[in-house]
C-alpha cells in the first residue's frame, strides 16, 4: 500500500467517525473530556474550522509554493464564532465537503507534490506531505477527546 492510500484511508476513517458525532443529542454534545476542557460540541466546531484552515492552506501551498502560512488561534475562533450557541447543523456539511475536497487533493498531490515546501509562522519549514499528515493526526487527536468525553472521563 502506498503512502497516499494509507493517508486517504485514515482521512476517510476519521471523517466517517467524526460525522457520526454530529447527530448526538444535546446532553452528549455538552460532555467534556476533563474539567475546563472543551465540550463535544466545541470539538466538532473546532474540527470544522480546522478543515476550513487546512483546505485553504493546502491549496495555497499547492498553488503558491514557498509561501508563509499563518497560525490560527483556535480559542479566539471559538469565542468569536460563539461555539456554545453556534448550530451544528451548519458545521456538519462544511466539515464533510472540505474533508472530501482534502481527500481529493491528497489523491492528486500527496506523492506528486509532497515535497513542496512552505513556512508555517510558528512551526517553521514544512512540506505539503507534512500538512496532509497533520490533517489526519489532528482529527484523530480530537476524536480521542470526544471518545473520552462520551466514556465519562
Amino acid at each position: 500500500m502506498s503512502g497516499t492510500d494509507a493517508l486517504i484511508r485514515e482521512l476517510a476513517r476519521t471523517r466517517d467517525e467524526t460525522l457520526g458525532y454530529f447527530s448526538l443529542g444535546d446532553s452528549d454534545l455538552a460532555r467534556t473530556y476533563g474539567p475546563g476542557k472543551w465540550s463535544v460540541r466545541f470539538v466538532l466546531h473546532h474540527l470544522t474550522d480546522s478543515e476550513v484552515v487546512f483546505a485553504e492552506r493546502l491549496r495555497r501551498v499547492i498553488s503558491e509554493p514557498a509561501m508563509i502560512v499563518w497560525y490560527y488561534d483556535q480559542d479566539v475562533w471559538a469565542r468569536a464564532l460563539d461555539y456554545s450557541t453556534r448550530p451544528l447543523d451548519g458545521s456538519r456539511p462544511v466539515y464533510e465537503a472540505l474533508r472530501n475536497a482534502i481527500i481529493g487533493d491528497a489523491r492528486r498531490h500527496y506523492e506528486r507534490d509532497g515535497t513542496i515546501g512552505f513556512v508555517h509562522s510558528k512551526m517553521g519549514l514544512r512540506t505539503l506531505k507534512d500538512e496532509f499528515d497533520k490533517v489526519a493526526a489532528h482529527n484523530e487527536h480530537h476524536l480521542g477527546h470526544i471518545r473520552r468525553a462520551l466514556r465519562g472521563a
